[in-house]
This record gives C-alpha cells, sequence and structure tokens, in this order.
C-alpha cells in the first residue's frame, strides 16, 4: 500500500502532519508492507500553487492508495475518491503516531475544519 502524508517538516517518520494538505511543504510517501513495516520517503511539495484536482492527480501518477491527512475540503476528496484514493481525514501527530495508529486498525477518518482557508478563488 502506498500512503501520501501532507507534512510540516521534512523530519522522517517524526516530520508532524500538516494542518492542510493542500498547501503542505512537503508530502511524504510511504511505502507499507503487508506485516505492518514500512518506509518512509519526504519530498517537496511541488505543486504549492495548484488548482482543483491538481494534487488528487498528482499523487494517482505516484500510485498512491491513501490520504491520511488533518484539513481537506469536500471537493478535493471529490477528486481523490474518483481516482479510487481513499481518504482519511482529521489525523494529528507525526507520520510515526499515524502508521502505529494505522497498523492497530485504530486510524479513524474524523470531520476537521482547518483553522485558515489558503484557497484564492
Amino acid at each position: 500500500m502506498k500512503i501520501a502524508i501532507p507534512v510540516l517538516e521534512n523530519l522522517g517518520e517524526n516530520s508532524p502532519v500538516s494542518e492542510h494538505f493542500g498547501h503542505a511543504p512537503f508530502f511524504a510517501f510511504i511505502d507499507r508492507k503487508d506485516d505492518g513495516s514500512y518506509s518512509v520517503d519526504v519530498i517537496v511539495n511541488p505543486l504549492d500553487d495548484h488548482g482543483p484536482g491538481d494534487i488528487p492527480n498528482y499523487l494517482a501518477q505516484q500510485q498512491v492508495n491513501l490520504l491520511v491527512a488533518r484539513g481537506i475540503g469536500g471537493r478535493a476528496i471529490g477528486f481523490f475518491e474518483q481516482l479510487g484514493i481513499h481518504v482519511v481525514r482529521g489525523a494529528s501527530g507525526s507520520i510515526k503516531e499515524i502508521m502505529d495508529q494505522l497498523n492497530k486498525n485504530e486510524l479513524q477518518d474524523r470531520n476537521y475544519e482547518v483553522r485558515e482557508k489558503f484557497h484564492r478563488h
């Protein structure tokens, strides 16, 4: 399974999840094995300035199956669902904490309202 998590810093598995997925400075890509082990690759967000659907399409090209985010809007979720990418909202903590929750089947989708709106339209 390939997982994407928008993060605030490049600290490997200690990178904290970003408040808003589309404006995160980095994306972490996690390759999770069947036994729960995983590897983490953190990259600079190549789409900081993006339009509707750009990030979902980019993550689909990276063969992502699951997006774990803190804040994300309904329109973006619709784009991800059309591409077959499952979205879990309301995540908090670091990549390690999120992956521990996932491995224990404790990661749950939660409604989360972002504190700052970034949209320019």
